[in-house]
């Protein structure tokens, strides 16, 4: 009877466990259609923000009219504004783990007050938990976040470090390394740093050239009003372009992690079946011995 017993058990756990199979598998392929889908759509927007982003850069790094209101250097860091991009749901892996251990790294290499923009119900989770300062929090699926809705997240980040309620803005989010590959990373957006390596290349090429040309750029109307307008963009295109990044790897880690999952549900099942076959030979051995045994004793 106690053989008989396990033996139930061990089939409740192989019909438990190819259910749980049958799920993770069902989500692996759900990840793998999202993450074919999110990889198109980060490759063709890859292009287009980092010529964006690198032509801002070489404007502002070749104009001496820079409002000092953006650049690094121009005031003490005593508050810095992290925003933290991560998952809303669970099984991706260590996914949004990575994202708040960078942040907290991060904060570790700043002597500043921290303040808290979470993209994620993850990051919200725990910084909330740990009592830190939230600015604000968006639950919006990264995958299904517009521009327009990135550009009001960042608008009151930009008028609060205008205004010098935070001297820095700090980016923390997932970069796609390759499908099976992601890394957390932080990218300072604001105070504004300028491209030192621009400035080289510039430099060579003015020593370089026989006859020198002086290029003088005016601005309409006014370089503080087009640099007002600028470095927002800047800010605006780099979250976005976080968001659309993110929100690819997201898809590629629950990949990994259901297909690793569905792998080990697999092996399970074969261990239990084996289980259960030893505990079946088992069971009738034990049966057969009780038989002979019987017919002994009435012989």
């Amino acid at each position: 009877m106690a053989g008989s017993g396990n033996m139930q058990d061990i089939k409740r756990r192989v019909r438990s466990v190819t259910s749980i199979e049958h799920i993770t598998n069902a989500m692996k392929l759900v990840s793998a259609a999202k993450l074919r889908r999110a990889k198109l759509m980060l490759e063709k927007t890859q292009r287009y923000f980092k010529y964006v982003t690198d032509a801002i850069r070489e404007v502002l790094a070749n104009t001496e009219d820079v409002p000092t209101t953006y650049l690094s250097g121009d005031r003490e860091i005593k508050k810095t504004c992290y925003i933290v991009v991560t998952s809303n749901r669970g099984l991706a892996g260590s996914f949004s783990a990575n994202v708040i251990k960078q942040t907290l790294l991060a904060m570790q290499e700043r002597d500043s007050e921290a303040v808290i923009v979470s993209v994620g119900s993850k990051g919200r989770d725990y910084f909330r938990r740990r009592n830190y300062e939230m600015a604000s929090e968006h639950l919006l699926p990264p995958e299904n976040i517009t521009f327009v809705e990135t550009r009001e997240i960042s608008k009151p980040i930009l008028e609060q470090f205008e205004q010098g309620e935070i001297d820095e803005v700090v980016l923390v989010y997932t970069s796609f390394i390759s499908p099976l590959e992601q890394r957390a990373k932080q990218v300072r957006l604001l105070p504004f740093e300028i491209d030192q390596n621009i400035e080289q290349k510039e430099a060579s090429a003015a020593s370089s050239s026989t006859k020198k040309e002086i290029r003088q750029v005016e601005y309409e109307p006014s370089a503080e009003a087009v640099f007002d307008y600028l470095i927002p963009k800047y800010v605006e295109i780099m979250f976005f372009g976080a968001i659309i990044e993110s929100a690819t790897c997201e898809h590629a880690a629950r990949r990994v992690a259901m297909e690793s999952a569905t792998d080990n549900a697999h092996d399970m099942i074969s261990d239990l079946n084996l289980t259960f076959n030893r505990a079946r030979q088992a069971a009738i051995t034990r049966e057969i011995t009780e038989i002979v045994s019987g017919a002994d004793a009435l012989n």
